[in-house]
């Protein structure tokens, strides 16, 4: 081989090894800058969960508030007339269970923008409770449909307690054994990871599923129902909700619920048709926490709605605020009666002295 093949040689090896150099750098620059941006995109998405979580932490403390003020001006109520009206019966009942998802909502006040690290198994059996709170609270609303719509009787099946709440627990179980059985257990239930309320790899199964039972059925009977009522009273010239305290409490409650059921159902089956495509980028995570938010902000405006809209309720609160009123302000002076004491026993000593 003459030199000069094997300059020629050792020139094209120099620059194919030059050519793979760059070509290595190139691509550790492009994994830097990759690296940079997720970070930053999951730091970004991090600080809107964190405003979103402040946001209902504050929220949820007002309804924590109302919640319980509420369960007391229920309980002075009934010790004081020794019963309850039907409604106000009903809607003691879904307070309390709007209070119980205010309660389960506080493992997302405490761990996001990071998520609860729990079993499997443990994730599972706060979902299911989560779905069977809110179902219950839900169905109550159902009730308070048909007996605002219909004005039943005392003795009709739907003002008797304990068929009603053997309605709704039986039916609320069911609709929510069948949601577990479509989600399934996923791999070993004991191990640990990070849990979700409805995390997107259930599928979009059991997102349509659940945007159908806890979303669909409920507020197609109220609306049924309302509907209904509407038509019986244009018959009888009547204003229909107009002769109840409960009926403008109901149709708010109702429908600022609806609002918060739709916006989150509607997200976790839109996480669920792009995470059967592709993985969640960090915003999308991000949309699903906030949307978790928006769910259980309504158990909270709907504990301050009644609390506010519903008048005897309202006027226990104003009622507590001028006692504390009163003892919060200070005694006035009262020299009289320092004075007319010693005078009145001066006086009848100088009657003893006398006689």
């Amino acid at each position: 081989m003459s030199p000069t093949s094997q300059f020629s040689i050792s020139s094209a090896i120099t620059e194919s090894s030059v050519n793979i150099t760059e070509s290595s750098v190139n691509i550790t620059e492009s994994s830097v800058k990759t690296t940079e941006n997720s970070v930053l995109d999951e730091t970004a998405a991090n600080d809107l969960i964190s405003n979103a979580n402040y946001i209902y932490s504050l929220l949820a403390t007002f309804g924590l508030l109302a919640g319980c003020f509420l369960l007391y001006s229920f309980i002075q109520t009934y010790r004081a007339h020794k019963r309850l009206a039907w409604l106000g019966c009903l809607l003691w009942v879904f307070c309390g269970f709007q209070l119980l998802l205010l309660l389960l909502s506080l493992h997302t006040v405490a761990h996001r923008p990071r998520y609860l690290n729990t079993t499997a198994l443990g994730c599972a059996a706060l979902s299911f409770t989560i779905n069977i709170a809110s179902l219950c609270g839900l169905l109550v609303l159902v009730l308070m449909a048909s007996v605002l719509t219909f004005d039943p009787p005392s003795n009709h099946l739907l003002r008797k307690s304990r068929i009603c709440a053997a309605l709704v627990g039986i039916t609320s179980l069911l609709i929510s054994l069948v949601l577990a059985g479509i989600r399934g257990p996923r791999g070993d239930l004991q191990k640990g990871g990070n849990c979700l309320m409805d995390p997107t790899t259930d599928g979009v199964s059991y997102a349509v599923a659940r945007l159908c039972l806890v979303f669909l059925i409920p507020y197609i009977l109220q609306l049924g129902l309302l509907i209904g009522g509407c038509i019986r009273q244009k018959e009888s010239n009547g204003r229909f909700l107009s002769g109840s305290e409960e009926g403008p409490v109901f149709l708010a409650v109702t429908g600022f619920t609806l609002i918060c059921q739709l916006f989150y159902s509607v997200a976790l089956l839109r996480g669920a048709l792009i995470n059967s495509e592709r993985q969640l980028t960090f915003h999308q995570k991000a949309f699903l926490s906030v949307s978790e938010f928006v769910l259980f902000s309504g158990s909270s405006v709907s504990l301050l709605l009644v609390l506010f809209m519903h008048r005897p309720c309202r006027e226990s609160l104003y009622g507590v605020i001028r006692r504390l009123r009163d003892c919060c302000r200070r005694p006035g002076p009262q020299p009289n009666r320092n004075i007319i004491a010693p005078i009145y026993f001066f006086n009848q000593g100088i009657k003893v002295i006398s006689t």
